[in-house]
């Protein structure tokens, strides 16, 4: 059974009062599966759930319950929240942090038919052979990181890489996607070392890096795992040598927490920086009120930008429609124009994969940063047809996917 927490209640008292004349209606629930103590907590959490909130708090069309709850980094755990969920009259389950938990609810949300807003989750397999009608995958995967950050690198003359990757399904299935991308473009990959989730040693693997002379150094790893690793690189001197160090998955509370001067010139790629236009600066200034300050990330903005978008769908098709069928909610989500301060050019695709714009960033130097979130150097935009994998490539069996 899942505990409720404090924050679940504090979400329903905001969304009650931003919808009073709703008293009587329908009450849609969404419940954020999430890494909430572990090694990929900072990645969703906090920060995950207040853009989810504000989400809520933008629309007063629909009245929505929010809950919470740590699947603990384990797919039976999580699929028994889900479960209990589902039978608990949840019509939506978002967030994950992990692919093996998501994966593992995607099969549950298709046979139950209820909605799935994957988000924080980089399996591309998602909306490839296990996509379904039932499930949108928000902000990134490991096949727009791959091409994103490889094809960009390679580009720059980058063309022998050597991986340090997560030994579980996200680090597998990020390192293979770069490769591919890295041998498309004529490159070689020189080797690899596979680590532990919850990992906190990385001397043997970062020697093993230096050691290759490949010219890329290629993180495929995140959350905590992601943290100390960049720690132990600059330590190294890693970020100031030959070498190009490039985070396949990054984030700006990774660069503020280790410092600048640890990990100038680190290459990688992003969705949503809360620094890019006024609308990205806009969004961030309605949720750091709630966060201490600290401005969403790529995929904590994903959660406010897949749940507005059902949101908009369930108010389009009437609570108790939206309710009824969640393929049918999906399918209404992928009808309407994606419009919000998170994304550009961005649309659902008959998949299931939300694609947008998608921009490299290099680290700031120390001297080049203005302000304290300021840490991001824009280098180059890829629109959606360039960054995100072809429908063609996924395996995606759904109408008009293949």
């Amino acid at each position: 059974m899942m505990q409720v927490t404090r924050r679940t209640l504090l979400a329903g008292a905001a969304t009650l009062a931003a919808g009073p004349s709703l008293a009587q209606s329908p009450i849609i629930r969404i419940g954020m599966l999430a890494d909430q103590s572990g090694a990929n907590s900072i990645l969703g959490g906090k920060l995950s759930f207040e853009c989810a909130r504000q989400a809520v708090m933008d629309q007063d069309a629909v009245k929505v319950e929010l809950l919470i709850a740590d699947h603990r980094n384990s797919p039976d755990h999580g699929l028994s929240i889900a479960r209990q969920w589902v039978d608990d009259g949840v019509d939506a389950i978002m967030e994950f942090n992990n692919s093996a938990v998501a994966l593992g609810v995607n099969g549950l949300v298709r046979d139950k038919d209820k909605v799935m807003l994957a988000n924080n989750v980089g399996a591309a397999v998602l909306s490839g052979a296990q996509c379904t009608p039932n499930e949108t995958h928000w902000t990134f995967d490991t096949a727009m990181l791959a091409r994103v950050v490889g094809t960009a690198l390679c580009d720059q003359g980058a063309d022998t890489w050597f991986f340090i990757r997560a030994d579980y399904v996200f680090g597998r299935e990020l390192r293979d996607d770069t490769a591919r991308v890295v041998a498309a473009r004529g490159g070689k990959v020189l080797g690899e070392v596979a680590v532990p989730l919850g990992s906190t040693d990385y001397a043997a693997a970062l020697l093993a890096a230096q050691s290759s002379g490949a010219k890329v150094v290629a993180l495929a790893i995140a959350g905590t795992d992601l943290f100390n690793c960049l720690k132990q690189a600059a330590e190294f001197g890693l970020m100031v040598g030959p070498q190009k160090v490039a985070a396949l998955v990054m984030y700006p509370q990774y660069v503020k927490s280790l410092g600048l001067e640890a990990v100038q010139h680190t290459y990688c790629a992003e969705s949503f920086y809360w620094d890019l236009n006024d609308r990205t600066r806009a969004f961030a200034n309605r949720v750091m009120p709630r966060t201490g300050g600290m401005p969403p990330h790529m995929g904590a903005a994903g959660a406010y930008s897949a749940l507005r978008q059902y949101l908009k769908a369930v108010f389009v098709l009437g609570v108790a429609d939206a309710k009824r069928s969640g393929a049918v909610a999906i399918a209404k989500m992928k009808q309407i124009p994606i419009e919000d301060d998170v994304l550009s050019n961005a649309s659902i695709r008959p998949d299931g994969r939300v694609v947008s714009d998608v921009y490299l960033f290099e680290v700031k130097t120390p001297a080049e940063s203005q302000s304290t979130w300021d840490v991001y150097n824009w280098r180059a935009t890829l629109g959606p047809d360039r960054a995100w994998r072809p429908m063609s490539e996924g395996g995606c069996k759904l109408p008009g996917a293949t």
